[in-house]
């Protein structure tokens, strides 16, 4: 559970001068110059009118004015040292200068006359420097000494565990509802829903502790990502799908399986051959946020009006969460946030406490109506009008409880022999891409919370090639979707202060014995579907949010940037929709529930060449929200002409300071000698 929240900790800081010439202290990193940023006070500290993140430089006791709606931090004048006294001078008796050290690192630094370095040391004997830092509302973006742990920090055994069964708790939608929404749309029992939870969560486990260990060492758990659920839902929805009855499951499961494999593999070769470090350079936080935010606006179409199916359930749903997130977020229980960390799960436990009261008070018994009859085979009128409210509101019209084993051992190969398709492969590439887009943003953001300095671009590229081996094992055991970094990561370690990289693998570790209980898959798989959409409004809200908060890193007030993101989330939202009507009549008679008519668009779209495949290929990309948006802004953004301060150019660390600098390479650096081996690779390294 979370702790009350520590004072911040104090860390040791030294301000000593350069006395000889061996001495080389390393210097204050210079975010200021890379971006191109002109500050109005002393010093590296300053913010933008925008709340643009800026480098503070600590002094033993740091006096800050924060901004706590818009983010912005202003400090006061740097420290002078004095025979060997540190001094807080006026600001007008400093002098701007600029220097370049004995690294060749350029910095901007306050000094006196005589003109002193100012050294500092932090976490002992390890030379760390500040990041970039702001403060909100819930302390979402804060300093260092605002983590109860940060990234190597250990507490001990049982506050490891207890942390890390948090975590995973805290994201418990997150790794449940994409299972929960493509089996029953690919036409799979309760059962098979039950065993896809289970390998979810095996395979969660897996692939964090690889990522972990030898992607970007950031506590980023890895999961199902909604970044993959629009591209799923149209390759289910294909045509050639249409007509399956027997089976039809395993056959559209193995097609994914072939797409992903594919898709994933194009991206372990994006990352390990160095092309995301180029890459990266045209992605900022201008082109990340719509893109994120994209995903979650998507799918608009799917979450009320399966509420609406059940309301008295799904409006409870929704209800519960959004006041226990927001309206009792700072509500402390013995000390603990609970509201605010469990919300979804809390929230799903009462729901399903009403609707059991609900389904064993009578409330959804129809005379003469069962369950279990087929829609098509009823013969009473008035079975045949609530049948849809006996499915969707009462929990045990599933049997995937009953039916689940106690041990269930999720295998590779599952579900059969993958099948390659060139078509779904394309597909599955290009969302790979946007996959990765997606990872850069949350590498950065997690980073600033809980490391000594954001990743190299070697690590960044390292973390997207070991995330495409992770979704090629998601693929051969049969997940439905990749594997990437689940964004709302980001989040819940803001909100448990907990970036301790031992207490995830430590809650993998236990995710993955959990993954072997088959009852509970089976228990998730009888959550009610409409329940499971209220919780889709909730997270898909929450993405569209964690994606656009990547532009407290950009100036947001810049009418440029306005401009940008406004173009760009409304065509991800006008294009595609022109795609997902193109060709359909308003009266035609579809048997495809409406929440999925969106995903059909490959059999009517504008293209319609003699190349079947490319129609299927171009119809398809293009009625996708996250990949319009990305392109519109990764055009418009570097293009159109800004600085680097307005655009807000991500600051990844330099490769050369940080191969010296003691902190990030145990941060970053990979264990058991392995760096070795890519020591001579320096693109995927520090």
């Amino acid at each position: 559970m979370s702790e009350p929240d520590p004072k911040p900790r104090q860390r040791s800081v030294q301000w000593s001068p350069a006395t000889t010439p061996e001495s080389k202290p390393i210097p204050p990193s210079s975010w200021a110059k890379k971006t191109g940023f002109k500050p109005k006070f002393s010093g590296e500290a300053n913010a933008g009118d925008s709340g643009q993140i800026s480098l503070p430089v600590k002094s033993r006791e740091p006096d800050v004015s924060s901004d706590l709606e818009a983010g912005r931090g202003r400090a006061l004048p740097l420290p002078a040292v004095t025979n060997g006294v540190a001094k807080v001078l006026p600001s007008k008796d400093l002098v701007v200068k600029k220097r370049r050290d004995s690294d060749g690192v350029p910095s901007v630094i306050g000094q006196t006359n005589a003109e002193l370095p100012v050294r500092r040391t932090a976490r002992t004997d390890e030379a760390v420097g500040s990041l970039p830092q702001t403060v909100d509302d819930d302390e979402f973006v804060s300093r260092h000494s605002h983590m109860k742990y940060e990234l190597r920090d250990s507490p001990g055994l049982v506050p490891i565990g207890v942390y890390g069964i948090q975590h995973y708790v805290s994201i418990l939608g997150s790794l449940i509802l994409i299972p929960l929404v493509i089996v029953p749309a690919m036409g799979g029992t309760h059962e098979d829903t039950s065993t896809m939870v289970s390998t979810v969560f095996f395979m969660s486990g897996v692939t964090t502790l690889l990522h972990t260990i030898f992607g970007s060492r950031l506590p980023l758990i890895q999961g199902p990502s909604f970044v993959y659920l629009a591209p799923v839902l149209a390759i289910i929805n294909a045509p050639e799908f249409q007509g399956l009855n027997g089976n039809k499951f395993k056959h559209i499961m193995k097609e994914l399986q072939g797409a992903v494999i594919i898709g994933s593999a194009f991206q372990t070769f994006l990352g390990y051959s160095g092309l995301m470090s180029l890459l990266v350079r045209f992605i900022n936080p201008v082109v990340v946020s719509p893109t994120i935010a994209a995903v979650g606006l998507s799918f608009y179409g799917y979450g009320f009006p399966l509420v609406g199916t059940c309301l008295e359930i799904g409006a409870i749903q929704i209800f519960v969460v959004i006041v226990f997130s927001l309206y009792l977020r700072k509500l402390s229980v013995f000390g603990h946030r609970i509201f605010l960390i469990y919300a979804v799960p809390l929230g799903l436990a009462i729901t399903w406490a009403v609707a059991f009261l609900l389904t064993e008070a009578g409330a959804y018994n129809y005379k003469g109506c069962d369950i279990n009859i087929p829609a098509s085979n009823m013969v009473s009128e008035h079975c045949r009008k609530h049948i849809s409210r006996m499915k969707h509101c009462r929990i045990d019209t599933s049997r995937a409880l009953k039916s689940s084993s106690w041990f269930k051992f999720p295998y590779p190969l599952q579900w059969g022999t993958p099948v390659f398709n060139w078509k779904t492969a394309v597909v599955m590439c290009v969302v790979s891409l946007i996959s990765s887009v997606d990872s850069v943003g949350s590498y950065h953001a997690s980073s600033l919370l809980v490391a000594s300095r954001p990743p190299t671009p070697g690590v960044l590229s390292r973390g997207i090639g070991m995330e495409g081996l992770c979704s090629v094992l998601a693929g051969l055991w049969g997940t439905g979707t990749g594997s990437a970094t689940l964004t709302e990561n980001v989040h819940t370690i803001a909100v448990t202060k907990m970036g301790s990289r031992g207490a995830v693998q430590l809650g993998a570790c236990l995710l993955i014995v959990l993954s072997l209980v088959g009852k509970v898959g089976g228990f998730i798989a009888s959550i009610p579907a409409v329940m499971v959409a209220g919780l889709l409004c909730f997270m898909w809200a929450m993405l569209t949010a964690l994606g656009l908060s990547n532009l407290r890193y950009s100036e947001a007030g810049s009418s440029r940037n306005i401009i940008i993101i406004g173009l760009s989330l409304f065509f991800s939202l006008s294009i595609p929709a022109y795609f997902q009507q193109y060709g359909i009549s308003p009266n035609s008679n579809m048997s495809v529930p409406s929440y999925f008519q969106p995903y059909i668009v490959a059999s009517h779209g504008p293209f319609q060449s003699k190349y079947g495949g490319l129609n299927y290929i171009l119809n398809t990309i293009f009625s996708l929200h996250m990949v319009i948006a990305f392109l519109v802004a990764f055009i418009l953004d570097n293009t159109v002409p800004g600085s680097k301060q307005e655009r807000g150019v991500y600051v990844w660390s330099e490769p050369d300071v940080a191969r010296r600098d003691p902190a990030v390479t145990k941060d970053y650096g990979l264990p058991l000698r392995v760096g070795r081996i890519f020591r001579w690779v320096k693109w995927v390294g520090l």
